[in-house]
């Protein structure tokens, strides 16, 4: 058997205690050395110091900004309501004129061109309110963007409708015959007070002249007397000059002067020519 010769552990990759590291001009670094299989741990970065920020000084977001008083010029064809409207005043047209009764007066619907209206205090657009209204400087964008926000449950007041002369009453024409006659009697009679009714006037002018405005009795005892009956209902001319209305004929033939004239003479006598059933 051969003889067991000794073995010498060949010494370790791994140095131990250190490792000398010649530089090109001959200094030696001596550098601990953990282990070849050990790595370094590289420092942890160090973080940049934050910066110290004040507070800003901004306000609350739900904060509700104030806007001064606003004042709208009353253009023409405004009203109240409309004004209230665009400019979403809190209580309606009755706010807005609650708040301007000194200017505007007793009537809220007469609001007169170029007065200026105080509006109130308003809140800005984040609150619904109409301070993006009063910063705008173009009314009538104002007024697009408020159209679709309008309470259409509001009293909607149309522009103040200027007060028209009435018109003249049309002349009111009659016909030139007995049913135009008795008619236009009537009106006349109906301005005097004096009753009587179409049938009771008819009734009693076909009894006594048959509808002939021309007629005349010449044989009675008051032509007799130099006074005859007529005309359509046949008054004697004394009684037509008593009982003639103003405004009329004062000629006793005259169809419209006599019937006139014949009521009133029946309305003093017997009440109304429509209780005269007979020669009276």
């Amino acid at each position: 058997m051969p003889a067991q010769g000794k073995h010498r552990r060949s010494p370790s990759t791994s140095l131990r205690r250190g490792l000398a590291a010649v530089t090109a001009g001959g200094a030696v670094l001596a550098l601990p050395v953990i282990g070849a299989t050990s790595a370094f741990a590289a420092p942890a970065p160090t973080a940049a110091p934050q910066q110290s920020v004040a507070p800003a000084a901004v306000a609350p977001a739900n904060s509700v900004a104030k806007a001064a008083p606003a004042q709208h010029s009353v253009a023409a064809g405004e009203t109240l309501s409309k004004i209230a409207r665009e400019y979403s005043v809190s209580g309606g047209w009755e706010k807005l004129y609650e708040g301007n009764r000194k200017i505007i007066g007793a009537n809220p619907d007469l609001i007169h061109p170029g007065i200026k209206l105080t509006l109130g205090t308003v809140a800005d657009a984040s609150s619904g309110g109409t301070a993006d209204k009063a910063a705008k400087a173009s009314p009538s964008a104002a007024r697009g963007a408020e159209a679709d926000r309008a309470d259409r449950s509001e009293r909607i007041d149309a522009a103040p409708v200027a007060k028209t002369a009435p018109a003249a009453e049309k002349a009111v024409t009659y016909t030139n015959d007995l049913d135009g006659w008795i008619k236009e009697s009537l009106a006349i009679m109906a301005e005097q007070g004096i009753p009587g009714t179409y049938e009771g006037i008819h009734r009693n002018i076909m009894r006594e002249s048959s509808g002939n405005p021309a007629a005349i009795n010449n044989w009675d005892s008051n032509a007799v007397k130099g006074t005859p009956s007529k005309g359509l209902l046949q008054v004697i001319d004394p009684t037509f000059q008593a009982y003639h209305v103003p405004g009329t004929s004062t000629d006793s033939y005259d169809p419209v002067a006599n019937i006139t004239a014949a009521c009133n003479y029946a309305a003093d006598r017997y009440g109304s020519i429509d209780n005269v059933f007979g020669a009276y």
